[in-house]
């Protein structure tokens, strides 16, 4: 023995960690994940904070194929809709969209999380305030978020988000952030 130790986490090591940890096995959720997730690896990681709530999230929620049950959960208390304290489970493929995004900006900075889920009476309130809320969101569906980092422009976002092509990129260049969605693919704003 050398003595030496070796520091590298081997894939097989990291998937041991989590055996314990019940998966949900599934192939990515879009046929076209492959395109907009190249390069993303066999491992994908969200980090978000909130400035509503002061939480914070950096959890690896999918690992070789399969989504990790518990990290998709805390996934979907972190997008409550803080006003009404209510949880709703977050689309999939929002949360792949996110962690595309996010690994094409090449950043270590985390995602400031402005709005996630919206209950119908918080979606109702807001749009009674700005004409910028949609009547039928994607946020009330667990299906939206809205985003900004202080690193990276509204325009680069949205064009990291646009190359995605896994839904609806809005951006709000006024008041800096960048609408995503896993809706239909379309773009507006400005």
């Amino acid at each position: 023995m050398t003595g030496k130790t070796n520091s590298v986490i081997s894939r097989r090591k990291l998937l041991g960690a989590f055996a314990g940890v019940s998966m949900i096995s599934a192939a990515p959720v879009y046929a076209g994940a492959a395109g907009y997730l190249k390069g993303a690896g066999n491992i994908r990681r969200i980090a978000m904070r909130s400035g509503r709530t002061g939480e914070s999230i950096d959890t690896i929620y999918w690992i070789e194929g399969q989504y990790i049950k518990p990290a998709l959960e805390e996934f979907n208390y972190f997008m409550r809709d803080w006003r009404e304290d209510s949880v709703k489970n977050i689309d999939r493929r929002q949360v792949d969209v996110l962690a595309a995004t996010h690994n094409l900006l090449n950043t270590n900075e985390p995602f400031q999380l402005l709005s996630g889920y919206r209950s119908s009476r918080t979606n109702s309130m807001l749009r009674s305030r700005s004409r910028g809320v949609a009547k039928d969101s994607y946020h009330v569906k667990g299906m939206a978020t809205d985003v900004r980092l202080s690193s990276r422009s509204v325009g680069q976002m949205a064009r990291a988000a646009v190359s995605c092509n896994g839904g609806g990129v809005g951006r709000y260049s006024r008041s800096n952030f960048v609408h995503m969605d896993c809706g239909p693919i379309r773009t507006w704003g400005g």
